[in-house]
């Protein structure tokens, strides 16, 4: 069996690096890259930046003068990839945010699928867990999105909204009770508890992450909030006990 751990590991998301990396800096001079490939590497730094900048000193408190020292990047350069901070952190939230979501649906399909749901669910959330323990400033920025406003809020409602498509191997779920707000309610439990666990640390440095399958024993790090929200989400759909599968190592 596939890890789901390998699904993760080669990937980086908006502050997972620096921009003053470097290997990463534009040296003055005859280049070889083209105008496009500078704008690209431009774009990602300042990617890095905000979320760098975001979770230490929260979106209110982000400056675009900071964001772009972050970066190792000028200020006109900023405002020829975006229009504003806004902007800027729009971008880096959900160009992240997919990037998780396509490493936990390869996690889910590798990992039960329509064959074995909670099993699936297990390496679903064990990616998710798994990335944002190792990129602890992305975390703390999405727990930020709220604070940019309505668009924020659309943001998050369409990433919460994204999450549907893992329950459509679930279980038919209590007769009477609507599935489509249950989904959501489960769904809107689970970020609820990740929010909980940026605020309290639990994806500061040194955080536990899911091990191989996401099998972990007992903790008080990121293992442990892993059977709590597979509890979560399988019990509402009829799941025997509500049991929490174990992939074997």
């Amino acid at each position: 069996m596939t890890s789901v751990r390998g699904a993760e590991e080669e990937l980086v998301l908006p502050g997972a690096r620096t921009g003053r990396e470097p290997e990463r800096s534009l040296r003055p001079g005859p280049r070889r890259l083209t105008p496009e490939e500078v704008a690209s590497r431009q774009r990602e730094r300042l990617l890095d930046g905000v979320a760098r900048t975001v979770a230490a000193n929260g979106y209110t408190g982000a400056r675009i003068s900071d964001i772009c020292r972050a970066a190792g990047v000028t200020r006109p350069v900023f405002y020829e990839l975006f229009s504003g901070k806004e902007d800027a952190v729009l971008a880096a939230f959900r160009g992240g945010t997919e990037t998780v979501l396509r490493a936990m649906q390869r996690a889910y399909e590798e990992t039960g699928g329509a064959v074995d749901w909670p099993a699936a669910v297990r390496g679903g959330l064990g990616v998710l867990l798994g990335l944002l323990a190792r990129n602890p400033a992305f975390a703390t920025m999405v727990a930020e999105i709220e604070s940019v406003g309505p668009a924020g809020r659309r943001a998050r409602a369409e990433l919460l909204a994204s999450f549907r498509l893992f329950f459509s191997d679930a279980p038919a779920g209590p007769p009477g009770v609507p599935r489509d707000e249950l989904v959501d309610t489960v769904v809107g439990a689970v970020h609820a508890a990740l929010l909980r666990a940026v605020d309290e640390g639990r994806f500061g440095e040194g955080a536990e992450t899911p091990r191989g399958e996401g099998a972990t024993g007992p903790g008080e790090g990121v293992g442990a909030l892993l059977d709590v929200l597979v509890h979560v989400v399988v019990a509402p759909f009829g799941w025997p006990g509500g049991a929490v599968p174990r992939i074997p190592e």
